[in-house]
């Protein structure tokens, strides 16, 4: 099936009592064993599986492509359950240009817990090759980047970690299956953070681990969903299972209105950078339009006049919510540095949007009179 039919159907089944099209929702946080002592229907407790959380995983691996998944309360703690999956002591790649959650996981939990790390820019495949260890394991990609929307080559990436005998993660949140699917690409893990677009609400927070092959490495992502128990509840499943529904209208949508406003703010006299993958000047444009097609629903840009003229511009608009997280239906604008906080790699001029779904026109004028 093509990944629209596959957004509509995967998951999902019509319930065999009463013919519901629409799947229930199981709250009970225990279910019942058999005679024998088994569990026949294959549920012992909540924290171990539920008949939403099962749904929610089918879909997504195959949204994917992959064979198995593991849903998470979270984004942070789908990627915090990869990184628990490897040995003290084993070695992460992981981009300079990422999701600033990620990179406090690895430097203020994971490196009192053994785990080294070494932050390089994705899209030098030779700096890349350079921060290889004996005891490198994994290798983190994130494309398009938080914030600065840099592009990295998945399949290139991947073919360094595997010559390593190392794993390749890709987180791809602000992408989804819909635009690139990394595991074609020879990703061996994917990570979201379910809260973004596949939620697409605003809603429901989540996460989600998806594999290519069912084996040792993810029986420990599984081990560690499980044992630390930080699961989704079935209503947030049921909720995500939901919206998935619409996904791939929602973030075509997103990504036509984002086109729309980059190009407008390249041309605007009064924007120094755009950071937009679908720019004819973008660095990582030809490498994105092999990978990933269209080009998403998020933009960064920074305007001229420096931290004051950025916060002034976030402060004037009236469409545009300043509020942090992305992929919701209504757009949102923020200044991501002061969220990041001391430490931050974002430059403090920098404005991230990400972009909903209302009239291109109607974003474009709030954001050309916040310009001035």
């Amino acid at each position: 099936m093509r990944i629209e039919t596959l957004a509509v159907h995967a998951g999902r089944e019509i319930d065999p009592e009463t013919g519901a099209v629409t799947p229930s929702i199981h709250l009970s946080t225990t279910f019942e064993r058999g005679a024998d002592g088994e569990y026949p229907r294959g549920y012992i407790y909540a924290r171990t599986g539920s008949p939403n959380r099962r749904s929610l995983e089918r879909c997504i691996r195959e949204l994917e492509g992959g064979v198995a998944a593991a849903a998470f309360s979270s984004g942070s703690a789908a990627t915090a359950a990869v990184f628990q999956s490897l040995a003290p002591g084993d070695h992460v790649i992981a981009p300079q240009d990422a999701y600033h959650g990620t990179a406090s996981l690895l430097r203020e939990v994971f490196d009192r817990w053994g785990l080294e790390r070494t932050f390089v820019d994705m899209t030098d495949l030779a700096g890349v090759r350079e921060a290889l260890r004996p005891n490198t394991r994994l290798i983190w990609v994130e494309t398009p980047s938080n914030p600065l929307l840099k592009i990295t080559d998945i399949s290139q990436v991947s073919a360094i970690a595997h010559e390593a005998k190392a794993l390749c993660a890709c987180d791809n949140t602000w992408a989804t299956p819909i635009l690139q699917r990394p595991l074609d690409m020879g990703a061996d893990l994917v990570v979201h953070s379910t809260t973004k677009y596949l939620g697409g609400h605003g809603d429901v927070v989540g996460g989600i681990v998806i594999t290519r092959s069912e084996d040792g490495f993810f029986s420990r992502v599984r081990q560690v969903q499980t044992t630390y128990g930080a699961v989704p509840s079935s209503f947030d499943c049921w909720l995500l299972l939901r919206s998935i529904r619409t996904l791939h209208l929602r973030i075509r949508a997103q990504s036509e209105n984002a086109m729309k406003v980059a190009t407008f703010l390249s041309r605007h006299p009064k924007v120094e950078a755009v950071h937009y993958p679908g720019l004819e000047g973008h660095p990582g444009r030809n490498i994105a339009a092999r990978q990933m097609e269209p080009f998403g629903g998020m933009v960064s840009f920074q305007p001229e006049g420096g931290q004051d003229a950025a916060m002034g511009v976030a402060a004037r608009v009236k469409i545009f919510t300043r509020a942090t997280s992305l992929g919701s239906a209504e757009s949102l604008i923020e200044h991501r540095a002061s969220i990041e906080g001391p430490g931050t790699r974002t430059p403090d001029d920098l404005l991230r949007l990400s972009i909903g779904l209302e009239h291109s026109d109607d974003l474009i004028e709030d954001l050309a009179q916040a310009l001035g």
